[in-house]
């Protein structure tokens, strides 16, 4: 079968004006324990949102979209639970990319992924390489990730510049630490969602989310779709947005 040329997708600015949205994906236990099912259930219904939100996000003309699905913190869980976790994101990748390819999305890593089973870090970049040549939107999943590690890594990295000579101190600014995070080639966060009613950050984008907006909703991950994206960006639009100023 003929390959099929990879659509180049332009997008105008948006009505609603947020160019990068991130999500904290969170209420899977619980949506599973309602229906008295197992964590597992509700882990792989998460999957399916995933799903419905990264193609709702490319139909709202979002430029990158972020979701935290596993934070450095969540090795604290059950092993059988982590190794579902990987398993499912395995699987994710090996039955999903081939749509994000054909809808020319950029799959793109934030977190210390590298700490993950070898044979999935191989997966992984085999996936970002095959989509980096895209056009289209950013999906960005945050993986082993959590916002302080981030900050120790970039300082760290900028310590090393110091230390060489190639730089100052009193020259490290805010486009310095910009430029160290994982987050560095991501357009600014516009818009913060967290879902199942909880209201926190969870180590999630702590110095990205510094003038985003924050928005939370008591739907719990697994029944969150496009419409509910719809809303939250709503919202978004009618925020009065000052940073700082009047």
């Amino acid at each position: 079968m003929a390959s099929q040329a990879k659509p180049d997708i332009r997008h105008s600015a948006p009505v609603h004006g947020a160019r990068h949205v991130a999500i904290i994906m969170d209420g899977n236990g619980r949506w599973a324990k309602k229906r008295f099912l197992p964590r597992i259930a509700g882990h792989r219904a998460g999957v399916e949102a995933v799903r419905r939100v990264a193609r709702a996000a490319l139909d709202l003309q979002l430029e990158c979209l972020t979701l935290y699905a596993f934070s450095s913190e969540n090795w604290k869980r059950p092993a059988a639970e982590v190794a579902d976790l990987m398993g499912l994101l395995r699987h994710f990748i090996q039955s999903d990319l081939d749509e994000f390819d054909a809808n020319g999305i950029r799959l793109r890593i934030i977190g210390n992924y590298k700490a993950l089973d070898p044979s999935l870090v191989d997966l992984i970049e085999a996936a970002v390489a095959r989509t980096a040549g895209n056009s289209g939107p950013v999906v960005a999943i945050a993986l082993n990730y959590g916002a302080q590690d981030e900050m120790v890594r970039a300082v760290q990295s900028l310590a090393s510049r110091v230390s060489a000579g190639d730089m100052t101190a009193a020259q490290i600014g805010i486009d310095d630490i910009d430029a160290n995070l994982d987050t560095a080639t991501l357009p600014p966060l516009d818009l913060l969602i967290r879902t199942s009613g909880e209201q926190r950050l969870s180590n999630f984008m702590l110095w990205q989310a510094a003038y985003a907006e924050l928005y939370f909703t008591d739907i719990l991950w697994p029944d969150f779709d496009g419409r509910a994206l719809a809303e939250a960006l709503d919202a978004f639009r009618m925020r009065d947005r000052r940073f700082g100023g009047l």
